[in-house]
C-alpha cells in the first residue's frame, strides 16, 4: 500500500489528505467523509479510518480529506455547504491524476495495446454529518454509490439520493437515533444495515462495520 499526505487546492485554498492506494492496481476511488469537525471530527475519525480500510482491502484507492478548517486544510466551517463544494473540487483534481486509468473497475481486463479511457469510477462514504456533505456531493458527482455511515438524518435536511445508496446504522445509537435513520431510509425507499448493540461511534464494532462495507463495495 503507498500513503501520500498532501494539501490540494481547491477554490477555498487547499485541503489536507490523505490518499492511500492498494497493493495492485486500483479498481475505483473512494471518497471519504468525517465526522462534524466542530465536535473533533477529523481524517484520522477512527470509523472514517475504517471506511478507508474497507475501500483498501476492495482495491480502491482511498482519499481522506479534512474538511475546510481542520487540521492544515484551508477555511472555516460552512455547515456542509461550502464543505461539498471543496470535496467536488477534490474529487476533481484528483480524478484527473487518475484520469489514464479504466473506469471498467476490474470487470474485464485490457489488452496491452489497448489504450485506457476513462477515469476510475467514484465511490462515496461519509459518517455521520460527513454522510450529509456526500449526499450533496452526489448530487453533483457522478458516482457509482453512496454509503452513509450513521447519517446524521435528526440534524440535517437530506434530500433525495440521486445514485444507489445504502445507508449502516447502529441500533444503539446515543447520536441520531436509529429510529430516525430507519424512517429516512423507509421514507426514500433506501436499504438499511442495522449493526445491532452498536451505538454511533461504532466501540467495539470497527471490525463489523468493515466487514458490512466490503460486503457492499465487493456487491457491484
Amino acid at each position: 500500500m503507498t500513503r501520500h499526505r498532501l494539501r490540494i487546492k481547491v477554490p477555498i485554498g487547499h485541503l489536507e489528505t490523505i490518499i492511500e492506494e492498494p497493493r495492485g492496481a486500483p479498481l475505483g476511488l473512494a471518497l471519504i467523509a468525517h465526522p462534524h469537525p466542530l465536535k473533533g471530527g477529523s481524517l484520522d475519525n477512527k470509523v472514517a479510518w475504517t471506511c478507508a480500510r474497507a475501500a483498501l482491502a476492495c482495491g480502491l484507492v482511498a482519499v481522506r480529506p479534512n474538511f475546510r478548517g481542520v487540521g492544515n486544510s484551508s477555511g472555516s466551517f460552512d455547515h456542509g455547504i461550502g464543505e461539498a463544494y471543496d470535496l467536488l473540487a477534490l474529487a476533481s483534481s484528483v480524478s484527473s491524476h487518475y484520469a489514464a486509468l479504466s473506469s471498467q473497475e476490474g470487470r474485464r481486463i485490457r489488452k496491452a495495446a489497448e489504450p485506457p479511457t476513462t477515469p476510475l469510477s467514484w465511490t462515496l462514504l461519509g459518517f455521520s454529518f460527513g454522510a450529509y456533505v456526500q449526499h450533496r456531493v452526489a448530487q453533483e458527482l457522478e458516482a457509482l454509490r453512496l454509503i452513509m455511515v450513521a447519517p446524521a438524518v435528526s440534524m440535517y435536511e437530506f434530500d433525495q439520493n440521486n445514485i444507489p445508496t445504502t445507508i449502516i446504522h447502529g441500533t444503539e445509537d446515543e447520536v441520531i437515533p436509529y429510529t430516525a435513520a430507519r424512517a429516512y431510509a423507509g421514507l426514500h425507499g433506501l436499504p438499511l444495515i442495522e449493526i445491532s448493540g452498536a451505538g454511533h461511534f461504532f466501540h467495539g464494532r470497527l471490525r463489523e462495520l468493515q466487514d458490512q462495507i466490503e460486503h457492499l463495495l465487493r456487491q457491484s
